[in-house]
């Protein structure tokens, strides 16, 4: 791109045809510049011409562009006498030309003004929160602390409800709880996730696009719950079908509405719930990745659990009506292709309408495994007590990785880095150690976030024997295993967190929509598995109690 003074008009034509240029200019200093498309200008040599040496009397004057001045002064084979000698870097002229430079950046920016006006409508990007360790754990700890008690309230409901007919008779139910619990990081969180990031890069500003984004995103998850739901009641009459031999059609219907059920009223309400904790967190300056995850743990685990417990009792009851069941399963599904029309019509959740279900559903089918294997256990009467502590150890290490995650995927975002780009730059698999003790604001937050387990975990265990809650008494043997299984679990999880996000972002894929699904259905298979293993392990050492199972 070629830019001249204001007199430009004034010139004779120019012959661009080569790489030299030559202007000529009768009368009034000649000022021209050029500069490359990478917003540099080359060197130019502005000479006297060959009829006379001053510059105000008229004469012609010669820009020409060289490559070196090397060059010059040997094709001349004498020391070139130069006038003035302009180098510009990034678009900055030296002290001798500032004049000339005013000029032609008056005339570049009208001439930018009226070639491309996109620049000024689009919103300039936000700038990004700067946080220390300090911020970080003072903004996570308070959240985490509510969702833990929140998971200790879950846990205390699981402890009252596993004596109740329903579970007792239809014991496929327990393989539901994770599955169902797990919606919280297959969609609440996920959706938490994917708001706090369109928050932190300014989508949400606009009234307009917010609400947009706000109904698009409601009636995707009400979609996700509903179809995940009922995969998960499939899942669990079919685990529950092999170790038995024997099927039972009114059980699976059962299990089919009571699933479909609390996992579409659980995802309304705590969808809700999100939406008011991010936008209100970025009003008062907080980041909604340190609080919206955590928040939404806090809740959506005694919601879940309470809604499950109480829907499949009330449903159990009418197991006699041939109609009751099935017509909650035929309610709840025809509603789908309304929230389907709703979530098409918005652009940020048409993809994930038809992108969005192998996360979702890969998610739902580990966390079943940890349900049969919760079943297996609570149903033995030597380990009852295992189900007051499956939704602390789950919902902790998820709500952790969860909140790893979401800020992860944000870092990338803000910093416009390249989603998917075909030629990424080489990135190894991260050790533990990059991971943990980088430099990066990633490590640090996951850090922090690691050294809040072990203190977390026995508040909550306090807090449960306080309660009197579950079948087990805490001497130092189960809390040495419990405090080893909380802590191998969260570190496997943030160590995962750091690869997964990274490798799904290269790929093209958002972590915001694939990540946290698979990661918290991990932590559950994980927290369910370890715990088990703590309880086989203190029974086989000895470590029993007077009162298990009572």
């Amino acid at each position: 791109m070629v830019l001249w003074s204001k007199e430009q008009d004034k010139l004779p034509d120019i012959d661009m045809s080569s790489g030299d240029i030559e202007g000529k200019k009768e009368g009034g200093p000649l000022t021209p510049a050029l500069v490359n498309s990478n917003c540099s200008v080359p060197p130019v040599i502005l000479t006297k011409g060959p009829e006379d040496g001053s510059l105000g009397s008229g004469g012609d004057l010669e820009l020409t562009e060289v490559t070196s001045f090397t060059e010059r002064a040997g094709d001349t084979g004498e020391d070139v006498e130069r006038s003035e000698i302009v180098v510009a870097t990034d678009c900055r002229a030296n002290a001798k030309g500032q004049r000339e430079e005013d000029a032609l950046l008056e005339n570049a920016s009208q001439s930018n003004e009226s070639d491309d006006t996109s620049t000024d409508q689009s919103p300039e990007p936000p700038v990004p929160l700067k946080e220390t360790s300090f911020t970080i754990g003072l903004q996570v700890v308070f959240p985490f602390l509510l969702a833990g008690f929140g998971t200790v309230a879950a846990g205390m409901v699981l402890d009252i409800v596993q004596h109740w007919t329903v579970f007792k008779e239809v014991s496929e139910v327990f393989i539901l709880v994770p599955a169902l619990l797990g919606l919280k990081g297959n969609l609440e969180m996920t959706l938490a996730s994917r708001l706090s990031t369109a928050a932190n890069i300014g989508q949400m500003d606009n009234a307009k696009n917010m609400w947009k984004m706000i109904m698009g995103n409601l009636a995707l998850i009400q979609v996700q719950a509903t179809v995940v739901g009922f995969l998960a009641s499939i899942a669990a009459v079919i685990f529950g079908w092999i170790p038995e031999g024997h099927f039972r059609l009114g059980h699976a219907v059962l299990l089919c509405a009571s699933s479909v059920a609390t996992a579409f009223i659980a995802s309304l309400i705590l969808g809700l719930i999100m939406i008011g904790v991010i936008i209100a967190a970025r009003k008062v300056g907080i980041n909604p990745d340190n609080v919206a995850t955590p928040i939404a743990a806090s809740l959506g685990d005694l919601i879940t659990l309470s809604l499950l417990a109480g829907i499949s009792t009330g449903l159990y009851k009418e197991l006699d009506n041939d109609y009751a069941n099935p017509l909650v399963c035929a309610v709840f599904v025809a509603l789908c292709p309304l929230w389907v029309l709703i979530a098409r019509r918005i652009p940020s959740t048409r993809e994930l309408l038809y992108s969005g279900w192998e996360p979702v559903i890969i998610a739902m089918a580990i966390s079943s495994v940890g349900g049969l294997i919760l079943d297996k256990t609570v149903t033995n009467p030597n380990f009852a007590g295992i189900a007051v502590f499956t939704p602390v150890i789950n919902g902790v290490g998820g709500n952790l990785v969860a909140v790893q995650a979401s800020r992860i995927s944000t870092y990338l975002h803000m910093n416009c880095l390249p989603m998917g780009d075909p030629n990424p730059p080489p990135r190894k698999c991260p050790t533990p150690c990059a991971s943990f003790f980088g430099s990066s604001v990633n490590s640090r937050s996951a850090r922090v976030l690691f050294l809040l387990v072990a203190p977390g975990h026995l508040a909550f265990l306090y807090t449960i024997n306080s309660l009197r809650g579950g079948h087990t008494t805490l001497t130092a043997v189960f809390i040495s295993f419990y405090m080893v299984a909380a802590l191998l679990q969260v570190l496997i999880l943030l160590y995962l967190a750091d690869w997964m996000v990274h490798w799904m972002w290269g790929r093209g894929m958002d972590p915001d929509n694939f990540s946290i699904p698979y990661l918290t259905a991990l932590g559950d298979l994980l927290g369910t598995g370890f715990l088990a293993l703590c309880f086989h392990m203190r029974w086989f050492i000895g470590d029993r109690d007077s009162n298990s199972g009572n």
